[in-house]
C-alpha cells in the first residue's frame, strides 16, 4: 500500500511577518509581489539599469530609528530622505534609490504597508525612484520590527566639485532652517515627553533646495546636512579639512521654541542634535545675502539663516559667540548624545 502525503500550502495572507516570508519561497514571493512591486511597480529583477548623464555619485545608508513611526514621518520616508539629501548635498541630482528591509517576526503587516506607501511617497517628492529592493526577515526579538539599508545614484554636472575642504577665511556659514527638529522630536516620542508646543520631525528630501542654492551660487564652497552630530558636527569637520576656524552667533542660530525648551530641560546642546531636512551652505561673503534671499523663497527654506562665518584664526575651532558677547569652544560630541535617531 502507497501512501500519499501532502504538505499544507502555507496561508498566502498572513497580519504580520513570519520566518517563512525570509525563506525564499512562495511565502517571500508573495510579500515582494503584495507589499513592493504593487507599490514601486518595478521589475523584480537583481539589479537595475540606470540611464544618466554626466558623473555617477553614489552613497549608501542604514537606518535603525526607534520608534519607526514618530511625528513628521516614519523610518522609511527617513531613508529615502536620508539617502537622497546626501546626494543632494555633495551638488548630485538624485535619480535612483535601492532599498533593504530587515523584517522581525512578528512584524505587523499594517506597518510594513504604511511604511512602504510612505517611501513611495517621499520618492515621488524627491523626483526619484526606487529601482531595486531586497528582504530578510529574522527571529522576533533579534531585529526590533525593521531596518532598511539603502544605496542611492546621482549624476554630477561636468565642473562640479563641493569640498568641505574648500572654506576660506571670510565665508559665510548658512543653514536652511530650524536645527535639531528631527532629534528632540525621536527623544520626545521615546522618553514620553510632552510640551506645550508640538514636536515634530524637519525629515524631507531637499534635492530641489539644494539644486535651487546651486543656480543661485555656483561658487558655494560646499553643502551638507546636519545629521548625528548636528550643526557642531559639520563644523567641525569643515574646520578640519579646510583647516579654518568657524564663529558662530548664538542669536543667528534659529530653534523652535519647543526644542529651545526641551535642550535647556534636559541640558542638551541644540548645536549637538540631529536635523533629517536641513542643510548647511558655506558660500563666498559677497553672494552669501542672495543665497540667503533665494533659500528664503523656497518653500524648504523659508527659515534660513546666516548663523556664521569662516575666519582664519583658532584653526581646526569651531567658537560660539554668546547673546551677551562672550565666547565658547564649541567641542565635538562625545560618544553618542540621542542613539537610534536616524
Amino acid at each position: 500500500m502507497t501512501l500519499e502525503f501532502d504538505c499544507p500550502a502555507p496561508s498566502g495572507r498572513h497580519e504580520h511577518i513570519i520566518l517563512g516570508h525570509g525563506s525564499g519561497g512562495k511565502l517571500g514571493a508573495d510579500l515582494v509581489a503584495r507589499m513592493f512591486l504593487s507599490v514601486f511597480g518595478n521589475a523584480a529583477e537583481d539589479a537595475a539599469a540606470c540611464a544618466g548623464a554626466g558623473r555617477l555619485a553614489f552613497t549608501t545608508d542604514a537606518f535603525v530609528v526607534r520608534p519607526i513611526f514618530f511625528p513628521g514621518g516614519d523610518i522609511g520616508r527617513l531613508a529615502i530622505a536620508g539617502t537622497v539629501n546626501d546626494l543632494a548635498v555633495s551638488g548630485a541630482l538624485p535619480r535612483y534609490v535601492s532599498a533593504a528591509f530587515i523584517l522581525e517576526e512578528g512584524l505587523a503587516m499594517a506597518d510594513l504597508e504604511r511604511i512602504v506607501a510612505s517611501m513611495r511617497a517621499t520618492c515621488e517628492e524627491a523626483g526619484v525612484v526606487l529601482v531595486a529592493g531586497d528582504t530578510k526577515v529574522v527571529d522576533r526579538g533579534k531585529g526590533d520590527r525593521v531596518f532598511i539599508t539603502t544605496s542611492g545614484i546621482g549624476f554630477l554636472p561636468q565642473g562640479r566639485a563641493l569640498s568641505i575642504s574648500a572654506a576660506q577665511p571670510g565665508d559665510r556659514v548658512l543653514v536652511s532652517g530650524t536645527l535639531g527638529d528631527h532629534g528632540i522630536a525621536i527623544l520626545s516620542q521615546r522618553e514620553g515627553l510632552e510640551f506645550d508646543t508640538a514636536l515634530t520631525s524637519d525629515v524631507q528630501p531637499l534635492a530641489d533646495l539644494a539644486q535651487a542654492i546651486l543656480q543661485t551660487c555656483s561658487s558655494v564652497r560646499c553643502m551638507r546636512d546636519p545629521t548625528r552630530g548636528g550643526l557642531a558636527g559639520v563644523l567641525h569637520d569643515l574646520a578640519t579639512a579646510s583647516r579654518v576656524g568657524v564663529r558662530l552667533h548664538e542669536q543667528a542660530v534659529p530653534l523652535a521654541p519647543a526644542v529651545r525648551a526641551a535642550c535647556e530641560l534636559l541640558g542638551l546642546d541644540p548645536l549637538h542634535v540631529a536635523s533629517e531636512g536641513r542643510l548647511v551652505a558655506v558660500a563666498p561673503a559677497d553672494e552669501a545675502e542672495g543665497l540667503l534671499a533665494a533659500m528664503r523663497r523656497h518653500p524648504r527654506g523659508r527659515e534660513s539663516a546666516i548663523v556664521g562665518e569662516v575666519v582664519a584664526d583658532h584653526a581646526g575651532t569651531v567658537v560660539l559667540r554668546s547673546r551677551i558677547g562672550g565666547e565658547r569652544v564649541v567641542r565635538p560630541l562625545a560618544g553618542e548624545q540621542l542613539p537610534r535617531i536616524c
